[in-house]
């Protein structure tokens, strides 16, 4: 083996895990990475995986590879700036360990991400949430576990990974009810549940006799829910409320659209954007700033506040006392 392979071992054990304790989903998708870069250098170079160098991952063979993800793989420019995030994170440890490569390193450090047109987030209306909600056959167990996870998933704006993850003690029903769960970047967040969603909890946690530590929402044999079961169950149950909701089927829904759904309803009901970034667990007020940009409703009201463009300039003049009693009359 060379270089790059001891490099590549210890920036996953002691940079990733020992040192930033990342999560399980970021490591997964570091790995997934550098699987498809090396899979890709291999091609190109006809080196295998295992005896490629630092230095033969130089910039033009990045760049390659970048172009390859959007022109051959069909990912999205997100996509590719997400994989370009996690080389860099990768060429920024082995800076530290080969500084004779850095002139490579720093070349592939230089390579931006790309700019892309941000599109308008999707949600639901109230009309389209009911009719999810509705879908559910409440008279099997199945049923209820799915209408009690979609609700607690509308009404909290939590992750995918968030929801899955949640446990029987991650529910707190009493005074102050919430949920808690850990969020992105291990940050520990407590989200407030309402009465309708505490009623949904009661009737299911009272036919569900799990222990403290079992999934609130568990598969047939008790295990957690993985993400694809849950946008297999959720991509099922929408396509049942399109038939009597039609705007549905205009629209792709995922479980982030449910985040993006709790998000708008917050913004709709007069929550100020630093709340909402507390509730979604926002890094920065400023990812929260999407939703704004999104709420043609919140668009119309600040439009109605302007003065028309053919209004002409002039002082405000109280209406004549007498006028003014007569119309009062």
């Amino acid at each position: 083996m060379t270089t790059l392979a001891p490099t590549l071992q210890a920036f996953f054990t002691d940079r990733l895990i020992a040192q930033r304790h990342a999560s399980d989903h970021t490591i997964a998708a570091y790995r997934d990475t550098l699987k498809l870069l090396l899979a890709f250098a291999g091609q190109r170079t006809g080196t295998p995986p295992s005896a490629l160098r630092v230095a033969d991952l130089d910039a033009p063979l990045v760049g390659a590879f970048l172009d390859h993800l959007e022109s051959e793989r069909g990912n999205s420019a997100g996509t590719r700036n997400a994989r370009l995030a996690a080389v860099h994170s990768l060429f920024r440890y082995a800076a530290l360990r080969h500084p004779e490569d850095a002139a490579v390193i720093q070349r592939v450090l230089a390579i931006p991400p790309k700019r892309s047109d941000r599109a308008i987030i999707t949600y639901l209306d109230d009309a389209e949430v009911d009719a999810l909600l509705a879908v559910p056959d409440q008279s099997t167990r199945t049923g209820r576990r799915d209408h009690a996870m979609l609700a607690t998933a509308i009404q909290t704006g939590l992750r995918a990974s968030e929801l899955t993850a949640l446990t029987i003690s991650s529910v707190h029903l009493g005074t102050g009810a919430h949920v808690s769960c850990l969020g992105k970047g291990r940050k520990q967040r407590a989200t407030p549940l309402t009465a309708t969603t505490v009623t949904t909890l009661k009737n299911w946690l009272a036919e569900y006799a799990g222990q403290p530590s079992s999934p609130l929402f568990p598969t047939r044999t008790g295990t957690p829910m993985s993400r694809d079961a849950l946008e297999r169950r959720l991509a099922r149950h929408v396509a049942t409320a399109a038939l009597s909701c039609p705007t549905l089927a205009e629209k792709k829904v995922s479980p982030h659209v449910m985040r993006h759904t709790a998000a708008m309803r917050l913004l709709a009901a007069g929550v100020d954007t630093s709340v909402i970034a507390l509730w979604l667990g926002h890094e920065s007020t400023a990812t929260t700033q999407v939703y704004i940009h999104a709420d043609l409703a919140l668009k119309e009201k600040a439009l109605a506040r302007t003065a028309p463009l053919d209004a002409s300039a002039g002082r405000y003049l109280p209406p004549d006392a007498v006028m003014a009693f007569l119309k009062s009359l």
